[in-house]
Formats: structure tokens, C-alpha cells, sequence
């Protein structure tokens, strides 16, 4: 465990071979991950804990953190500090030897203070600490074998303190300490607290008025003698200090903090300015005039990459796919098996997997900027917006994540402190454009629009849905989520160049789950559809008469007048339909229903100078009456209708009531029908 961003999740992916992401803003870890590590004849069940500054109950993942160590009991603590910024990160250290817990402080980032010139007595630290200190550096893996060894010997040793060590208390001055005392002996007598808490740390968390603490010793006997005493010492604190006891107790140990590194002869390093070319940086991408336009810029070349970069492979992709059906074709004899396979399983996995290359690039191109820390920069150029919202920048972070995939954005929202800045970024969350619509779009807009106006149409996409969120956020918080928001600091950790292994690791993993989709629920899906549409079988119909009298021919011709204010047909509402399950569904849907249509055999447009997938989808979408102007509609259907049934079972797993979980899937469809219908009607009066 240890503060945002000072290399927890790297300790744990090098030490477990996990390749949980490393992102260079604050959390990214939402949940404890779990990981195993061998290393000289012990297994070592590995847990990284979601980043927190400190041990008091002001935010979700402080209380997460610590009832995890208290609940789990873990066998030795791996404290995590960031060298580079000792002070601030050794206040989480105290608290944890308040908690006497077998501990080893990792001090990561010690080759930044050394290029730095910084000088520091580890082992002078350690001593008046009470706690072994290992220097290290978990992107080049410097110091994680004498980590282990440390740790082995804490573990062998569990009844004393590790040699050369003493558990040490930390004084508060003697107000405080009197108070912690008189506290302590009635703790004490209670029977069994101490196998969970230590006394000490429970005196000093009812002086902290701690909620959570006083909710737990309320329900222990002597509790009428325990809450007097922190009463009258509290009320001595006040009057003897002047302030009152949190403050006075946060002072003392940043007191001892700052007088430990004092006797280790810690000074900061003059010869190199590590932060130099953070400093330069900011300057430019955070400045109050062009930060914003820059951002935008940045997006912009971002998904322009991604259509023009992805379109080579994409090509690739498509011919082998083509290919696969070709092979099949020719081997199958005619009949339901061959059927299946060309227009079931390859026409719709086939339709979707052609756009991993673009899922990679887009990507690539977050995990660059996370790992980097211009994710954090962008959090604090949006601050002001997301203040206009309702919210505040650390809202930003999981409508940032949103755009990758919307469930683990929903659980990030548990980092925020404010209930009601919680509650609101989660009901706007699923109108952040996630990866899994990116196909359906790449799909529509290849398919209706000329390859100059696509980049421009695909970041109005995702500028409408962050329209539209500002809007419904500024409705919830007015109309809907009540309560005061809570300010937050927004941490700006130094820029650092990622390396390539790790955007490279990051990018495969996404793709990875991309794959095992289409070998699971988007494989099964076109298999349905396929079914759908093929029974029940008449041989002597064309393919589009097959379509129109099989079963899901029926069921769109039903669903159809729903949706023809928006001027769809029958196969996008069918569409829209198995969306609701994965939104890569609805491409493969549209793969299936749109795959080569034999009643086009004979039309001069599908000469060879004109047979690209996108040609061929758009004549058959024409001649079924869809036209560009429809065509962005369904666009923005998708973008803003029913999240997956993955992201509304998020939801009421963090909120914990289905209300809000159906809330989100009902006035995202109705606000989806409703801007589709009118700006379809509005539209065809001016075309």
C-alpha cells in the first residue's frame, strides 16, 4: 500500500508477472488485485491496494484500505514511498505504525534522487522509524530481490520485532499523549479488540472524531467510559493548544516526519532539476489560454491516427476474413452448415474483428498519455468545465476512462469523495463513447461518408456525448442529486516517458479481451442472429425475401414503427436491439443482415473497381432507404441509448440500489429517441 502514484501497481506487476495497468494519475487501482510470487521457497499471495495519502475516513478508498488490513490481517505490509516527495508520503507511514503492523517501506523512485543529487541516511531513517527501508526503483526492478528478503525475514521473525528494529510510538506531545492513555485503559479491558485494532490507533482515531472508529466502539462495552475520556482529553487539547486535536496530531507527525529526516541528513539535491522538463511542460499544457485548444488538438490527431493508421491492417483483416469465406465456400457443399459458417460466424465475427487494429491504436494512444501523466493535466485543464457541471476535475478521470470501457469508469467513481459528484459522473458515464460502439462507428461512417469528413465525424460523435453529459449533469445535480460537494486537490505527479514494453503490454491486454469477446458472447450472438434470420428456411426466396418472412424479419417488422421517425429500417432496429446485451453486437448484427447479398449479383456497381466492403454495405443500406442523414441518426442512437447490461450491473453494484441502475438504462434510451427523431426531422426539412 502507499500514496497515489508512488508505484504500488509497478511493484506488483514485476514482482507477480500480473499485467494489471499502471496508470500516472491517482486511482487507477479501484479494488485490491490479487497476484502470486515465488522467490526462495515461499509463495507469496500478493495484494495492491487502490492508492490513499492517509488512514482517516474522508474518502471511499481510505476506508476501503483500511478495512482491508484490518479485516485480512495481512502476514507483512509492503509500505510503498515515493522517494522523490519522502515528507508527504512517510504521514501514511505513521498511521500504520500507529496500527503496529509488521511493515517494510519500499522507497521507490531512488534513482530519481540520486540523478537529483538528494542525500539521505537510510538507514538513520529506518532506525528512528522503527521500520526497514529497501531502496528502489520497480521500473528497472533495482532493489526487489533485498525487498523479498526483508520481507521473508519480518515474516520468520513474527512474534519480535525484525533485528536491529524497535517498534517505536510516535509522540504527539504530552496533551495528546495523556489523552491516548486514558483512552487505552479502558480499550483494554475490552476482550478480543486488540486481535483487530491496535489500542493506540483507536485512541488517536476517537481524538480524530473518526465516524467510522466511533461507530465501532459504540458497540463495545465500557463504550460511556471510552467516549468521556476522548471528550475531556479532546476538550484539554482545545484549551492547552489551541486548535483542535486532528489538527494538533497531523502536525506532530509531520513534526516527526520532518525531525527524522532532519537527523538522516536528508537535503534535496541541486545537481539536476528531475522536474525540469515537468515544469517546461506544464507551462505550455496547462496554460490557462491554450491548454484547452491543445487538448482538443491532441484528441483530434488521436482518432484521425486511429482511422488512417488502422485502415492499412483493417484492409489486411478484411481480405482474410474474405478469404476465410472464400476457403469455406468452396470446400462446403451447399446447405445450413455452410451457411452458418460463411454468413453466421464469419460474416459476423468477421464484420467486427476487423477493427481490433483500430481498438489498439486508440489505445495505444491512451495508455501513452495515462502512463505519461498528461491524463492528469487533462483532469485539471477540465476542472473548470467539470465545476460548471456540477462536479469537480476528479470527475474527469473516470469520464476519461469511459471512453475505453464504461464498467471499470463506474468503479473508479468510488475514488470521489462527494456522494453526490459519485452518483452524477456515474448516471453520465454511459454517454462516454467506449470502445465497444468504436466499431459500429468505423462501420456507419466508412460506410455513408467520404474518407476527408470521417475524423471530423467521429470526434463529433464523442464532443456530442460529452455535450450531452454536461447538460444531464447539470440536470441531475439540480433536479435529481442532492447534496454539497466537497473540494479536492488534484495531484500533477512529474511526466515520465513510458516505455514501450509497458503501452505495448497495455495495449495487447485490451485486445486480448477484445478477442476473447468475439470468441465468446460476439461468436454466439451472430450465431442467434444468423439462426434468426435463416429459419424458418425457404429455399426458393431470395436472400432479402428470406430475411423479411423469417423470425427476425418478424421481430424488427414489429419493433419498426418505434423507430421510423428516425428514418431506420427494420435490420438497424434489430440492431439496436442485440445491443443491448454488447454494443460490438450491433455490428455484427448489421454484418450478418448486410453480408453479401446474392439479389445484387448482377448489378453493374459491383465491378472490381468498386467492390471495397464499404461500397458494397453502402448500396445494399441505400436500397433499403437508408441515407446518410438516417444513418447519423442510428449514430447517435447508439452513442446515447441502453449501456450494456454489464455497465447497468455496475452501477447497481456501486450504488446498491437497482433504481439507479434503471434510471440510467430508461432516460438514456428515451433522451436517444428523442434527439435521433428530431434532428431526423429537423434535418430532412432542410436537406
Amino acid at each position: 500500500m502507499g500514496n497515489p502514484n508512488c508505484g504500488k501497481t509497478s511493484l506488483f506487476n514485476f514482482a507477480s508477472g500480473a499485467h494489471e495497468h499502471v496508470g500516472n494519475y491517482s486511482g487507477v487501482t479501484v479494488d485490491a488485485k490479487e497476484g502470486v510470487a515465488e522467490f526462495e521457497g515461499y509463495t507469496f499471495k500478493l495484494v495492491d491496494l487502490p492508492g490513499t495519502y492517509s488512514l482517516s475516513a474522508y474518502s471511499p478508498e481510505e476506508l476501503y484500505v483500511r478495512k482491508q488490513i484490518v479485516e485480512q490481517v495481512p502476514d507483512v505490509i509492503v509500505n510503498v514511498v515515493d522517494a522523490s516527495n519522502i515528507e508527504r508520503n512517510l504521514y501514511l507511514t505513521t498511521q500504520l505504525i500507529d496500527m503496529h503492523l509488521r511493515m517494510v517501506c519500499a522507497l521507490n523512485m531512488y534513482d530519481e534522487c540520486e540523478k537529483r543529487g538528494d542525500r539521505l541516511e537510510v538507514n538513520t531513517l529506518a532506525q528512528l522509524m522503527g521500520v526497514p527501508m529497501i531502496p528502489c526503483s520497480f521500473k528497472e526492478g533495482r532493489g526487489v530481490q533485498e525487498l523479498f528478503h526483508t520481507i521473508i525475514r519480518i515474516y520468520e521473525n513474527r512474534e519480535g520485532t525484525i533485528e536491529n528494529y524497535r517498534h517505536i510510538h510516535i509522540n504527539h506531545g504530552h496533551e495528546i499523549e495523556d489523552g491516548i492513555s486514558h483512552i487505552q485503559k479502558y480499550l483494554k479491558k475490552v476482550p478480543n479488540v486488540r486481535e483487530k485494532y491496535s489500542t493506540r490507533f483507536l485512541a488517536i482515531k476517537l481524538l480524530e472524531r473518526d465516524n467510522d472508529i466511533k461507530e465501532y466502539v459504540s458497540h463495545l462495552p465500557h463504550a460511556e467510559e471510552i467516549f468521556y475520556e476522548t471528550v475531556v482529553a479532546d476538550k484539554r487539547v482545545r484549551e492547552e493548544m489551541h486548535e483542535d486535536t486532528e489538527t494538533a496530531i497531523m502536525d506532530a507527525k509531520y513534526g516527526f516526519i520532518r525531525g527524522a529526516l532532519k537527523e538522516a541528513k536528508h537535503q534535496t539535491g541541486v545537481k539536476k532539476d528531475t522536474y525540469k522538463t515537468t515544469h517546461k511542460l506544464d507551462r505550455l499544457l496547462t496554460n490557462r489560454i491554450i491548454g484547452f485548444p491543445l487538448f482538443v488538438l491532441i484528441l483530434f490527431l488521436m482518432f484521425h491516427a486511429t482511422f488512417t493508421l488502422g485502415q492499412y491492417p483493417m484492409d489486411w483483416i478484411e481480405m482474410g476474413v474474405d478469404g476465410c469465406s472464400t476457403i469455406v465456400s468452396m470446400l462446403l457443399p451447399d446447405g445450413m452448415l455452410k451457411d452458418m459458417l460463411t454468413d453466421g460466424v464469419i460474416g459476423g465475427v468477421g464484420s467486427v474483428i476487423v477493427f481490433l487494429p483500430q481498438i489498439l491504436i486508440l489505445y495505444t494512444f491512451i495508455s501513452f498519455m495515462e502512463d505519461s501523466g498528461y491524463m492528469a493535466r487533462a483532469a485539471f485543464i477540465m476542472d473548470k468545465l467539470m465545476h460548471k457541471m456540477g462536479l469537480h476535475g476528479k470527475s474527469f478521470i473516470p469520464l476519461i476512462m469511459g471512453f475505453g470501457c464504461n464498467v471499470p469508469a463506474i468503479m473508479a467513481c468510488r475514488t470521489i469523495e462527494s456522494r453526490r459528484s459519485r452518483l452524477v459522473t456515474m448516471l453520465i458515464l454511459p454517454l462516454m463513447s467506449c470502445s465497444a460502439r468504436l466499431p459500429i462507428y468505423i462501420m456507419i461512417v466508412g460506410t455513408f461518408f467520404a474518407a476527408q469528413y470521417r475524423s471530423l465525424i467521429l470526434i463529433a460523435l464523442y464532443v456530442i456525448g460529452v455535450f450531452l453529459s454536461i447538460i444531464m449533469s447539470r440536470v441531475f445535480c439540480r433536479f435529481v442529486v442532492k447534496g454539497d460537494d466537497s473540494p479536492f486537490v488534484m495531484e500533477l505527479p512529474p511526466y515520465r516517458f513510458p516505455t514501450l514494453k509497458a503501452i505495448g503490454r497495455h495495449t495487447w491486454e485490451k485486445g486480448k479481451q477484445y478477442l476473447k469477446k468475439m470468441g465468446g458472447i460476439i461468436l454466439v450472438a451472430s450465431i442467434v442472429v444468423w439462426a434468426l434470420g435463416y429459419f424458418p428456411h425457404n429455399e426458393s426466396l431470395s436472400r432479402q425475401q428470406q430475411q423479411e418472412q423469417s423470425y427476425i424479419g418478424h421481430i424488427g417488422k414489429a419493433i419498426e414503427p418505434i423507430f421510423t421517425p428516425m428514418g431506420f429500417n427494420w435490420k438497424l432496429d434489430v440492431g439496436l436491439v442485440s445491443g443491448v446485451g454488447a454494443k460490438e453486437i450491433v455490428a455484427s448484427t448489421l454484418g450478418v443482415l448486410y453480408s453479401d447479398d446474392d439479389s445484387f449479383g448482377d448489378d453493374d456497381s459491383f465491378s472490381e473497381e468498386n467492390t471495397s466492403k464499404y461500397q458494397r454495405m453502402r448500396q445494399q443500406m441505400e436500397n433499403d432507404g437508408i441515407t446518410p442523414l438516417a444513418a447519423f441518426c442510428f449514430l447517435l442512437f447508439v452513442l446515447i441509448y441502453f449501456p450494456c447490461v454489464a455497465s447497468i450491473s455496475a452501477i447497481k453494484g456501486e450504488t446498491g440500489k437497482w433504481k439507479w441502475a434503471v434510471f440510467v438504462a430508461g432516460y438514456t434510451t428515451i433522451l436517444a429517441w428523442c434527439i435521433s427523431a428530431v434532428v431526423y426531422q429537423i434535418g430532412n426539412l432542410i436537406i
